[in-house]
């Protein structure tokens, strides 16, 4: 038997009928037993009912005996004598075993009373796992190691989640279905400059966050807080608790990382166009203070003007150099949006491949393709990319092939070539990064900044099925001629 006090009785057995979708089997007392016996039967409490049963599986044996004793020819004291002690080991007995059944009950009671309030730590004593008491209490205990596990693993986990978001520097709020602020972590408490207990319970429209909440997504957005103002990153999102829908709200400085990436854009920008201007104007500098001493010999050599042509020469043409370099990045930095037309695909790559009059590009035709793109921009790319890749496979006599292939929504386009490949793919597409002599370092950041502008990416890799390198344009598909796959 268990050890625990038994002080709560089940009701659930006090019920006539059966919750809904519980499966009971009853045995019935008798096939002709009427409606109204039976809700009397079952009017009676679970005690009640079991102690009658229990009684009664004795009664015809007691019931026996006092119609023996009563013709037993013995002295009427012997034969009462008799018979009381028959009839109270009966009772007791009887009672015994209703005791045992009620006491079981009330046990399991008294635990999952406890595991529904949450309290994991009582247990039933089991004597013998092998009878059907101990199997009961053994799954018992079981789910409350369970349930205590699983409640503990959600503390730590809820606990952990708390820090994480107290320690990130990214703001966080939560507001209820009414938009009341609901919870706010340290970052956002710093934002706004006020403790926990005057922002918690306040609308989001008086702590100036109700755009935040008329969309949701991700998006940057102006905003001015008490501790700070500028471009915030501002995600927004939807949950549920207890039912009720909830906003969750994450706001990200970024001035600070726009600031740095700015100032790291001007240093990058400043060490380029100082190597480039250095490499014109020192020869400019050394040839003209030749050109001005020769002039200034008194008398002048034989051969003066011949000097003089050739420095003119010289200058003239890192002048002309510095100047195309100009016109590059004035080409790089003024890329005008894409003016988006409905494009067939398969004769925008047959007509630049034709352009080429160096080799003989092949095109394998994939399944039939219509985009919205801009398509002098996107001509542009298949231009830049198929001359690198011509000037790759002249170098070892290879092929160039462009083909492409759909893959769910995108268009997956590749350029591949039978060069010698890249030793190093990092930088190509840093701006005027060039592995090639007399190259500008800006056709590949052309072809990436207008295939970004179309939405989508190109990446450019050695191959790995041969020697060479393939470059993969992938563009999002707006339109197609045949049913998506």
């Amino acid at each position: 038997m268990s050890a625990l006090a038994p002080d709560a009785r089940t009701a659930a057995d006090n019920d006539s009928t059966p919750p809904s979708g519980t499966r009971v089997s009853l045995r019935r007392a008798s096939s002709t037993t009427s409606p109204a016996g039976k809700r009397a039967w079952y009017g009676l409490s679970y005690e009640t009912r079991l102690a009658i049963l229990v009684l009664a599986g004795g009664l015809p044996a007691i019931i026996t005996s006092a119609l023996f004793l009563w013709h037993w020819d013995r002295h009427s004291y012997l034969r009462l004598s008799l018979f009381l002690g028959v009839f109270f080991s009966w009772l007791i007995t009887a009672l015994a075993a209703r005791d045992a059944v009620i006491r079981t009950l009330q046990t399991l009671s008294n635990l999952l009373a406890g595991l529904r309030e949450g309290d994991y730590s009582i247990r039933g004593r089991v004597k013998n796992q092998s009878d059907v008491h101990g199997e009961v209490m053994a799954e018992v205990n079981q789910l409350a190691d369970l349930l205590h596990a699983q409640r503990l693993g959600a503390v730590e986990a809820t606990t952990l989640l708390l820090r994480v978001m107290e320690v990130i520097e990214v703001a966080i709020f939560t507001f209820d279905a009414q938009g009341h602020l609901r919870f706010v972590n340290r970052a956002g408490r710093h934002l706004l400059a006020r403790p926990d207990e005057h922002l918690l319970g306040t609308s989001a429209e008086s702590l100036g966050l109700d755009e935040c909440l008329t969309e949701i997504g991700d998006r940057t957005m102006d905003l001015t807080f008490p501790a700070a103002g500028g471009r915030w990153g501002v995600s927004t999102t939807i949950f549920r608790e207890e039912g009720m829908q909830q906003h969750l709200v994450a706001i990200q400085d970024l001035t600070r990382a726009l600031r740095e990436e700015e100032i790291a854009t001007w240093k990058r920008l400043v060490r380029v166009l100082g190597h480039e201007l250095n490499n014109s104007l020192a020869p400019i500098m050394s040839i003209a203070g030749s050109v001005q001493t020769l002039v200034g010999r008194d008398p002048l050599p034989e051969d003066w003007q011949e000097d003089v042509q050739r420095g003119l020469e010289i200058i003239e043409k890192r002048a002309g150099a510095l100047s195309r370099f100009m016109s590059h990045y004035a080409q790089l930095a003024k890329l005008p949006p894409p003016v988006l037309r409905q494009v067939t695909l398969s004769p925008l790559v047959h007509r630049v491949a034709n352009l080429e009059t160096r080799m003989s590009v092949r095109v394998e035709e994939g399944p039939p393709v219509e985009l919205q793109a801009d398509s002098d921009q996107l001509e542009q790319v298949l231009i830049n990319l198929i001359r690198n890749a011509v000037d790759a496979s002249l170098e070892t006599g290879g092929r160039v092939t462009v083909c492409w292939q759909l893959e769910r929504d995108q268009l997956l386009l590749r350029i591949l070539d039978e060069g010698l490949g890249v030793a190093n793919t990092t930088n190509l597409f840093v701006p005027f990064f060039t592995t090639k002599k007399g190259g500008s370092g800006i056709g590949l950041v052309l072809c990436r900044q207008i295939v970004e502008a179309h939405g989508g990416n190109i990446s450019l890799q050695n191959r790995e099925d041969q020697v060479g390198c393939a470059v993969l344009v992938r563009l999002p598909v707006m339109v197609l001629t045949e049913n998506e796959p």
